[in-house]
């Protein structure tokens, strides 16, 4: 009989451990998206930045000014 109620008390606590586990798992993976997302942002501003800085040492912008003279398209 000890047996019984031992086997039901630890399948209670196991069961509450599974769900502990189960929202912490949630949290994680919500916490590994929103990183995955702020990495691609950061990526990106880091590229526009190194475009910029290459755009600054050519004289050259994205709107075809060269030292801020807009030039007519070939």
């Amino acid at each position: 009989m000890q047996e019984r109620q031992w086997t039901t008390a630890r399948r209670s606590e196991v069961d509450a451990l599974a769900e502990q586990l189960a929202k912490q798992l949630q949290e994680v993976q919500v916490e590994r998206d929103e990183l995955a997302i702020a990495e691609r942002v950061l990526n990106r501003l880091s590229e526009q930045a190194e475009q910029a800085q290459a755009e600054a040492a050519s004289g050259i912008s994205k709107d075809g000014r060269v030292g801020g003279i807009a030039h007519p398209a070939p």
